[in-house]
């Protein structure tokens, strides 16, 4: 009978949550708006300062502090100037600077939260008993849980990343406060007391110093935990080294991953370091040296000037902006890139950023980006249109005779959807979960008889490249979800599986989309958008230069360079 109950009497958790959350979203819109500017405009100033100074000046005068709070210790100074020189040998400069604003100004954020409520908890009791769980709720909860309240509430960019970075990482700071605090010595507390004190001139001359220790130690673990949310917080459009990584495993690239991830590592163990140096007991701190004194006054006085310089350079250098969204598809990898660069030949700034499909439709209906031309109508993304078509201006197609479907090697002995019986294991090797032509491979499993016991097993647009590539050099079959344009045309030998039933849908355009306003605030690149279009194979050759090894930078460039005259007709 109770379990009769249970099943048959759901508790809605899940819709109660979700009108919470849209009362929130609809109600605090202006609240939730404001945070969101002013958070933005902290990290865009944030990356302008640190960024104005130019790399090499950065990296020695770290490595100078680095000696002088490392005292007789080298390897410290050693491993922060190799290290920081290997990141920019990368090219990796720009987001690692992103991606210390991010996890700085989300752990100066945990402290001046997390410290004063550490305070409360160890002071009184009852303040404890309720935080605790909370605590607990918010350690272990999974990351990504965080990102879907975070969009909602502040659209894309580095000021979600920075709300789900500081309720990750918040947890330690508040824990080892009121650690700190209630482990100072009582007899201390008592001689306080007995001369007098107040109950602020004890926190602030006896409690917290004797506790500092022990905070630090939660700021430092605090400070690792938002940067291992680098990369979860780029899902959702957050700058930085963490979109390199997520990139990596969607195009399941080992060498760009690896690069991306040890430049993380890199990171962590300079920021790790300073703070633990930072940490060290009165009686085991070196004498204080007037010669280190003025080194590092003067360091930070050039410090000082390069980045007022850089900061008025790039000011008078300061160009027309323009922010595209895009899904982390071969092929709109290629498409935004290629119209990317030609922009910057333009005198624009572009900033690209890579979203989940559903996210990209959401943020430019929200007005939070400015176009993009990476909308697969009438199938592939027809969900979105329908919730979100209203709410921005559809430019119409860039690229037309595109198709998706289920595609097999032609060595394969089928031709049809239909004539599947036990190939391949029975399973579709499909992409992202999201994408439109895994959610077709679905309803074609249901509506085909024949594929009664078929499987769609979702993975990354990379996954299922490298999956397609080992099942061809071992000439074993393999079903795909596939599309054109793309790069595996022009390499393997494919072909498409005749659709009976139209479950896959027929032909698709790829359609140029903007934000509502963009022809009135601004004209010149709502122009230049309309104007953008291409063919298949332009779009193929970019993609197999990529798959080749080529950045998709340096790929959209060749091409740029072949096709001047086409481009330049977008800007006319």
């Amino acid at each position: 009978m109770f379990n009769l109950l249970l099943l048959t009497s759901k508790i809605p958790l899940a819709e109660n949550v979700e009108k919470i959350v849209s009362w929130l979203t609809d109600n605090w819109a202006g609240f939730f708006g404001a945070i969101q500017a002013g958070g933005q405009a902290i990290m865009n100033w944030s990356n302008s300062a640190l960024g104005a100074i130019p790399p090499v000046i950065l990296i020695f005068a770290l490595t100078i502090f680095a000696i002088l709070i490392s005292g007789k210790k080298w390897s410290f100074p050693l491993f922060t100037f190799l290290g920081l020189l290997l990141v920019w040998n990368q090219g990796l400069w720009s987001d690692l600077i992103q991606t210390t604003t991010l996890v700085l100004l989300s752990s100066v954020l945990a402290i001046i939260i997390g410290v004063p409520l550490g305070i409360w908890m160890a002071k009184v009791n009852t303040v404890d008993k309720i935080v605790q769980p909370l605590l607990d709720l918010m350690q272990t909860m999974p990351g990504f849980v965080y990102l879907i309240p975070a969009v909602a509430f502040f659209g894309i960019g580095a000021v979600p990343g920075v709300f789900a970075s500081l309720i990750f990482a918040l947890p330690p700071t508040v824990r080892f406060t009121s650690l700190g605090i209630r482990q100072v010595p009582k007899e201390m507390e008592e001689a306080a007391d007995s001369l007098g004190s107040t109950a602020w001139q004890k926190l602030f001359k006896v409690e917290l110093p004797l506790a500092k220790s022990t905070i630090l130690a939660g700021v430092n673990q605090t400070i690792m935990l938002a940067l291992s949310m680098v990369v979860m917080a780029s899902m959702v459009g957050a700058p930085g080294l963490g979109q390199g990584v997520l990139a990596a495993v969607q195009k399941a690239d080992v060498g760009s991953g690896f690069v991306s991830g040890f430049a993380l590592v890199i990171l962590a163990i300079v920021i790790d370091r300073f703070v633990q140096f930072s940490n060290v007991e009165p009686a085991q701190q070196e004498p204080k040296s007037t010669l280190k004194k003025w080194v590092g006054l003067i360091t930070t006085v050039v410090l000082l000037i390069s980045m007022v310089g850089g900061l008025f350079h790039s000011q008078q250098q300061s160009k027309k902006s323009v922010d595209l969204v895009y899904v982390q598809w071969d092929s709109e990898v290629a498409s935004n890139n290629v119209l990317a660069e030609a922009m910057r030949q333009h005198g624009y700034q572009v900033n690209l950023t890579p979203l989940d499909n559903a996210v990209m439709w959401q943020t430019l209906a929200n007005g939070q980006a400015d176009a993009s031309v990476s909308a697969w109508l009438p199938n592939t993304q027809k969900a979105q249109y329908q919730k979100y078509h209203d709410q921005l201006d559809i430019l119409g197609p860039n690229l037309k005779g595109a198709r998706v479907g289920l595609v097999v090697p032609s060595y394969m002995d089928v031709n049809s959807i239909a004539d599947l019986q036990q190939e391949a294991d029975q399973t579709i090797t499909g992409i992202e979960p999201g994408a439109g032509v895994v959610a077709a491979a679905q309803e074609a499993v249901k509506d085909y008889a024949n594929l009664s016991g078929w499987q769609v097993q979702t993975s990354s647009t990379g996954s299922m490249a490298v999956a397609l590539d080992k099942a061809i050099k071992q000439h074993q079959p393999i079903v795909i979800t596939g599309w054109s344009p793309h790069w595996m045309w022009q390499k393997y030998d494919l072909k498409y599986l005749d659709d009976p039933k139209g479950v896959m849908g027929k032909s698709e355009t790829l359609n140029t989309m903007t934000r509502k306003d963009l022809k009135d605030s601004k004209p010149d690149v709502y122009r230049v958008m309309k104007k953008f279009k291409w063919q298949p194979d332009d779009m193929e050759k970019v993609m197999l230069d990529i798959s080749k090894g080529s950045t998709p930078q340096k790929a959209a460039q060749t091409w740029i360079k072949a096709h001047q005259k086409q481009v330049d007709a977008w800007f006319d």
